[in-house]
């Protein structure tokens, strides 16, 4: 072993400060999880401040609370919205293209598709505003024009959960498809070619050789994608939500930060934040479970 650690040292060293960031950023402030356990006062510090009595007082605080069914249900909503409407998109618009012959076309249409992956959430807003707000903004505008009434995209319950699912689309829609088009150029051409021997059309060919050739990526993504379900998107949803559509939009982080930390709660929001975690966990496992069922498991 420590053979094989000389002789790739030069690697060794190259991934060190990797391993150093996620050391630090990652795992040493795990330690402060257990001011969850705690009543925390920054006088005090981590290590001095009183134990919690009971010790799952801030864990019950947050279960009864008269918003938890809602805010639970809100983000779990908004996020298997977006799980469904930005995975399989991604997949198929990798395989589209894939299927461009003409290389130029296709970096182009590449190259737009992933470059809102680099707005803001404060400019994508912006954009928000330009386009659905209710007194001037362009579709609204165009509504009136037509004698049509206005629709308030942006303070309707109705509207605002497709706003968000939609924006967040936009702006990740591209960026994901990168994943899956690694993982088509990834496939041996030397299948397609005998499949086209064969006879084989090119529907035959993504479904008998492309898709199956993704499958482990996407098991891969899918249960990734799992361990974030309750991360519904907390900058999206604190830049763009309001309080008259708290009913449809208000998910567990922006409960968090308004009742929590606006509050000084600290040790609130780290209770929530380690349950968050615990059920991230159990999914993750279940996930994978069952894909290794499906053949592909990350372990």
């Amino acid at each position: 072993m420590y053979k094989r650690i000389i002789l790739h040292k030069v690697h060794y060293f190259m991934l060190l400060p990797g391993l150093l960031y996620y050391f630090i950023f990652k795992y040493v402030p795990m330690g402060g999880a257990v001011i969850a356990f705690k009543d925390f006062n920054i006088s005090g510090g981590i290590w001095h401040s009183p134990w919690a009595n009971p010790w799952y007082k801030h864990f019950k605080y947050f279960y009864d609370s008269p918003y938890f069914t809602q805010i639970m249900a809100n983000t779990m909503l908004i996020s298997v919205y977006k799980l469904f409407w930005l995975v399989p998109p991604s997949i198929i618009l990798a395989i589209l293209l894939s299927e461009i012959r003409w290389k130029a076309f296709r970096n182009v249409i590449q190259s737009i598709m992933y470059m809102p992956h680099f707005i803001s959430w404060v400019i994508i807003f912006g954009i928000s505003l330009a386009l659905f707000s209710e007194a001037d903004g362009l579709i609204n505008m165009m509504l009136k024009n037509s004698g049509l009434k206005t629709i308030p995209f942006l303070t309707s319950n109705e509207w605002i959960r497709s706003l968000i699912v939609g924006t967040d689309i936009w702006q990740n829609l591209g960026w994901g498809t990168i994943v899956y088009l690694a993982a088509i150029a990834g496939i041996d051409s030397t299948l397609y070619e005998a499949a086209r021997v064969d006879g084989a059309g090119r529907i035959r060919m993504i479904w008998h050789i492309t898709l199956p050739g993704i499958r482990n990526v996407i098991i891969l993504m899918l249960i990734l994608r799992l361990g974030t379900i309750l991360d519904a998107g907390f900058e999206q949803i604190y830049v763009m939500y309001n309080i008259q559509v708290y009913e449809k939009v208000d998910i567990i982080d922006t409960w968090v930060f308004r009742t929590g930390l606006e509050q000084f709660n600290f040790s609130l929001g780290a209770a929530v934040g380690l349950y968050k975690s615990i059920i991230a966990l159990i999914l993750v496992l279940g996930a994978n479970t069952l894909a290794k069922r499906a053949g592909g498991s990350i372990w």
